[in-house]
């Protein structure tokens, strides 16, 4: 069986469990985390996989299937993914709601230009609180759905 090779950047929680959720899957494979800090200092649970200097991403262009972005919505990622979308397939987890569109617009514009796959906003919010308010709604059609963070729901 050929395995989806995954490249994760960033070695925060995120990507923590991003690395534990590809361990548990026998069709995906970790090849790579890539990090803006020191490599030698950062430890990883998977054996035998490198940890690499994020500057040292695009030489994995062809070793890596989708790249995993493990950066923060507010400043990492509405650069991160539309630079990566021009190299990989990507993933992200955008969830400044407000600017979701804006970020859309420039990812999609960058994956086609290139060829490329880019999936945006995956996580818990959105993405799991999404669908968990769609099954609600879907039972409890008279319900209401609101969010304990501020204004609108995704």
């Amino acid at each position: 069986m050929s395995k989806i090779k995954l490249g994760i950047i960033g070695y925060g929680n995120l990507a923590k469990g991003a690395e534990c959720a590809i361990a548990q899957n026998p069709d995906m494979e970790l090849v790579g985390v890539f990090t803006r800090r020191d490599p030698a200092s950062v430890q990883i649970k998977t054996p035998d996989v490198p940890v690499l200097h994020l500057d040292d991403a695009k030489a994995w262009k062809d070793k890596i299937d989708v790249m995993i972005l493990c950066g923060g919505s507010a400043t990492d990622l509405p650069t991160m993914t539309p630079d990566m979308a021009k190299k990989f397939n990507v993933i992200d987890s955008f969830d400044n709601h407000g600017a979701i569109p804006t970020h859309f617009a420039n990812v999609d514009a960058a994956a086609k230009a290139y060829n490329h796959i880019a999936v945006i906003s995956v996580g818990w919010d959105p993405g799991l609180f999404s669908l968990n308010r769609l099954y609600a709604a879907a039972v409890l059609c008279q319900g209401e759905s609101y969010t304990f963070w501020g204004k609108g729901v995704s």
